[in-house]
Parts: C-alpha cells; structure tokens; sequence
C-alpha cells in the first residue's frame, strides 16, 4: 500500500508541478501584436522590445493602397491578442480581415485616438478618406514627428493595460523613442533660423504631406495628383501644369518612386524643383525605419527651403564667433 501511495503523491506533485509551468508559460508568453503599415511596426518593436512579438499583417512587397486580404493573411490574424491600426481611413482592409478571422474580437488599438486631425484635400478627400465629426480627415498622421508621438504615448498606454506586467517597461520605452524622435524634428528646425514667409507656396503630387510640411509652418497650396500611384491623361497633366503656374508654386514635394515621366514633365514645363519625400510604405520592415525615413524627409523640407529661398539658413556657432 504504501508503494501505491508514493505513487499516488508523485502523481499530484507532478499534477501541481505542471499546473505550474502551464500558469508560468501563460505568464511569460509574449504578446503578438499585428501592424497594418511600416511606421506602425517601426512604433511597437520600439515600445515593446523583446517582449513581445510585432506582426505585419501585410507581407512585404505589398502596397496597403491598393492591397486586397489574402486568405493566408486573414489566417495569420487569427493567432493575434491585439492589433495596432490606423484607424482613420489608411488600413481599412484590416477591419474587413478582422471580421473574417478567426478572432474576429480581438482588441484594436486605434492610435490616431488622440491626434489632431487634418482635412483631407484632393482626390483623397474624394475617395479615400473617412469621415470623422462631419469632415473627411487626412489619414497620413504618421507622416509627423507631432503625429507620431501622440501615437505612440497611446499605444504604449494601451498595451499596457493589455499587458500590466510590461506596463512601466513600455512607457519607459515609448517616452526614450519619443525623445528620439522630437531630436530629428528640433536637428531640422534649428538649420531654419524663421519661418517660411507666406508667400512661399508649395504643392504636393500626393496629398500625403500635410502634417510634415505643418511642422514647417508651411501650409500646401495645392494636390496635384490624379489619383495615388495613377498616371494622369495629358489632359490632366496639362491641367497640373496650368495650376502649379497660376499659383506661384515655389515647391513641389513629389512622393519617392512616383512615374518618373510625369514629375519630369511639370519641372520640364513649369520650371518648379521637385523635392521627393517618402510616404514609409515600402521595403522590409524594421524597427529602425520609421526614425531614418522621417530624417531624410525633415532633411528634405530643409533643403527645399534654403535652395528655394523660403528662409534663411541658421547661423552655425562657427559663423557667430
């Protein structure tokens, strides 16, 4: 008897023993987050480091424009515990995912809770854009040093109540990569010793920049494009070109790996430079590639200033001795 009782206890020790280890795996498994744009995973590899798991819902090499669900994608999404959207009219594919998951009652994070939202203008405004409070936003936030922190402070927060135990560890990360990131806003303005005068007009290709060019106190006189990533018709280029020249456009900010011969055409015919920025929708996805991009965009906006004469260049320490 006694040998079935050591028996006996060695099973509920090794019953009690793997309740444990299930409860500690249960405790120590990492979150899977899913991301529907570049800058949003750039955003929550650097909240949550190594304790958690960031998931692109779309595959490299796809464009969130014009991308349609895969059946594997959808799949994919079912082994989430929360997505990071948007929310705002730039990855409404993701909602339309999210029903048809697995996990149709994931938790969402929506970032651009707490933003200030711009107007949409163009042909955004006409077919892309959401409505929110009776106006039709632009949803490019991301495209902002401004924009971007608020988000990240509200994704932060909300992963923490998602996750308590990481609470503290992903504020602190948010408010170190918040630093990191008003560093490049401050590194550019500080090149700038004013403000572009008024009339220092500028126009974009792709309604996109918004919320970058306001950092610059600079506000865009006109959307030039067609529609996104769509070459216009003679006819409308011919139209571009007759607006550009009765606005007195001193800039244009093209958008990186647009048609080629259509921004040669309007510097061709209208004799306006063309600035590319990045919209940080293409390449692998890196937690580092939001920070670079944005960088060279803000070194852009400098460059188009000073070689246009839309401000003066800032004295440098040398120069004030």
């Amino acid at each position: 008897m006694s040998g079935v009782r050591l028996s006996r206890r060695g099973v509920i020790a090794g019953a009690a023993a793997f309740c444990a280890l299930a409860t500690d795996s249960r405790a120590t498994r990492r979150l899977r987050i899913g991301v529907t744009l570049h800058p949003y995973y750039s955003y929550v590899a650097n909240i949550v480091g190594d304790r958690a798991e960031v998931v692109p819902l779309i595959p490299v090499g796809f464009n969130p424009h014009a991308y349609e669900p895969r059946g594997e994608d959808i799949k994919r999404l079912g082994t989430l515990d929360v997505v990071v959207l948007n929310g705002i009219g730039h990855d409404d594919f993701a909602e339309r995912m999210i029903r048809a998951s697995e996990n149709p009652n994931v938790p969402v994070i929506e970032a651009n809770r707490d933003v200030p939202l711009l107007a949409a203008v163009g042909q955004m405004a006409q077919s892309r854009g959401k409505t929110i409070s009776g106006k039709v936003v632009n949803s490019h936030t991301f495209l902002s040093i401004t924009g971007s922190i608020t988000q990240v402070q509200t994704i932060a927060r909300e992963l923490g109540r998602i996750d308590p135990d990481n609470a503290e560890f992903f504020t602190k990360n948010a408010r170190a990569y918040a630093q990191r990131l008003r560093k490049i806003r401050a590194a550019a303005l500080a090149q700038i010793s004013e403000a572009p005068s008024a009339s220092f007009r500028v126009a974009t290709i792709h309604g996109a920049y918004d919320y970058l060019l306001r950092e610059f106190g600079l506000e865009v006189t006109a959307v030039v494009e067609p529609a996104h990533g769509v070459e216009p018709s003679p006819a409308q280029l011919a139209k571009t070109i007759e607006q550009i020249k009765a606005l007195d456009v001193k800039v244009i900010f093209s958008e990186l790996n647009f048609p080629s011969a259509y921004v040669d055409t309007i510097r061709r015919e209208t004799g306006v430079r063309l600035y590319p920025l990045s919209h940080i929708i293409y390449g692998a996805y890196a937690p580092e590639k939001f920070e670079i991009e944005m960088a060279e965009n803000f070194a852009t906006v400098v460059r188009a200033i000073r070689e246009e004469g839309g401000a003066t260049q800032s004295a440098s320490p040398e120069a004030a001795r």
